[in-house]
């Protein structure tokens, strides 16, 4: 989490410096403690006193201006870093970053620290492509830095391609990636989120108020805690997710095949998604009309289970998560669910109570254990929810695998 981090933002001079207040700003929105060192050719673009304000933090651009005698300055702030963004990197300031020179303020503490270094290029195509600067960032890369890939698009230059810096809201995703502890690091989690539609006809269909927030803040928060994650969305308003693969689909049997086909690489399945439970016998290939005054009949069958199907293929190791949308005898339909779908973990929410509904910032949810035990946790944003979920997940999962390898060392006792 970004809150409470100290963070060192390093300018360098380009076009995009612009941006970095923007960050900036948002980064001390966040509650970061962000203290701002600039190069002498961002000072070209930006002042020190913008991003003084920005921050009310002091803006460091010369390595010699020692204004504590008591202390070495670039050592210190590079002793109390959490974490250093460089953003932008120019093509310079990363074959400086690259060779291990130290002749300015910014060059100087990447030596000396020993926190994270995050670099977000930005410059011309060409440049970019250029096989001189790949290697400097391959070189980076191997050293242990983090490259924030820019992005496509129109540059200052007049060029179009990649070299635009990281948008500044994506880039505070990276950063509270970076911040945020990996204790699910090596596990690959599935995720399926939204509603499905089931087709009546070509202009209607059947679904439900799901809008997919909560399953898209868990493939979110596991891929900051370090996850490769597969998210398998139902149709919802969403913007795509950093380092989320996202697999879309629209009816319940399209995501039951999704599923089913993702969920053998899987460890971690959190099923969130808000599956239809029915739908037509036959969908109309044209636009039902009315019938005079006669009602409409719809036949409706079922759709497949999924979470009863990945009960009947899963592995002994992984770890399986459902989740219960209820209305009224919340307790005894979420026990219910548990051990019917024999699942390692169920997270129930009752959508009528405020805030934890549909459609809503907010959840309010309870974890139901195999062991009887339900833990109720808070109100809070569906992104903290979220991180609390995957805490209750990754402490279960280390308990059921150090479970069964002690079974496995008494048996070969």
């Amino acid at each position: 989490m970004i809150e409470g981090k100290r963070i060192i933002l390093g300018i360098t001079g380009g076009i995009a410096a612009y941006k970095a207040a923007i960050l900036a700003s948002a980064l001390t929105k966040r509650k970061a403690v962000v203290t701002v060192v600039m190069t002498r050719g961002a000072m070209q673009f930006i002042t020190p006193l913008t991003l003084q304000s920005l921050t009310r933090q002091p803006v460091y651009e010369d390595v010699f201006d020692e204004r504590n005698p008591a202390r070495i300055t670039h050592i210190e702030l590079a002793d109390e870093a959490d974490l250093v963004v460089v953003a932008p990197a120019t093509a310079d300031a990363i074959a400086r970053f690259a060779h291990g020179i130290g002749d300015d303020m910014l060059t100087t503490l990447l030596l000396a620290t020993r926190a994270p270094v995050v670099i977000a290029p930005a410059m011309n195509v060409h440049m970019y492509e250029n096989v001189i600067v790949q290697h400097n960032m391959n070189k980076l890369i191997e050293a242990g830095y983090h490259i924030a890939e820019p992005g496509v698009g129109p540059l200052a230059c007049g060029y179009t391609g990649k070299g635009r810096l990281m948008e500044p809201e994506d880039l505070v995703e990276f950063i509270d990636m970076m911040c945020t502890d990996k204790i699910l690091a090596g596990e690959h989690v599935l995720v399926t989120a939204g509603p499905t539609r089931e087709r009546i006809d070509p202009v209607r269909y059947i679904a439900n108020d799901s809008t997919g927030t909560m399953g898209y803040a868990l493939a979110q928060m596991a891929w900051r805690m370090g996850a490769k994650v597969t998210l398998i969305s139902g149709p919802v308003d969403k913007e795509p997710l950093m380092g989320v693969e996202v697999i879309y689909v629209t009816s319940a049997t399209e995501m039951y095949d999704a599923v089913m086909h993702h969920v053998p690489q899987a460890s971690i399945v959190l099923k969130a998604a808000a599956v239809a439970d029915y739908h037509p016998t036959e969908a109309s290939d044209s636009k039902l009309k009315k019938q005079g005054s006669d009602p409409l009949t719809l036949t409706l069958v079922q759709n497949k289970d999924i979470l009863k199907a990945i009960k009947e293929q899963r592995t002994t190791t992984q770890f399986i998560v459902g989740f219960a949308a209820e209305t009224h005898h919340a307790d005894y339909y979420a026990r219910k669910k548990l051990v019917e779908k024999g699942l390692d973990l169920l997270v129930l929410n009752n959508v009528l109570e405020p805030g934890a509904g549909f459609g809503t910032t907010t959840n309010h949810v309870s974890l139901y254990y195999p062991n009887q035990v339900v833990e109720t946790l808070p109100l809070a944003p569906k992104l903290d929810v979220a991180h609390d979920i995957l805490l209750a997940v990754a402490r279960e999962v280390k308990r059921k695998r150090e479970l069964a390898h002690l079974v496995v060392s008494e048996e070969d006792a």
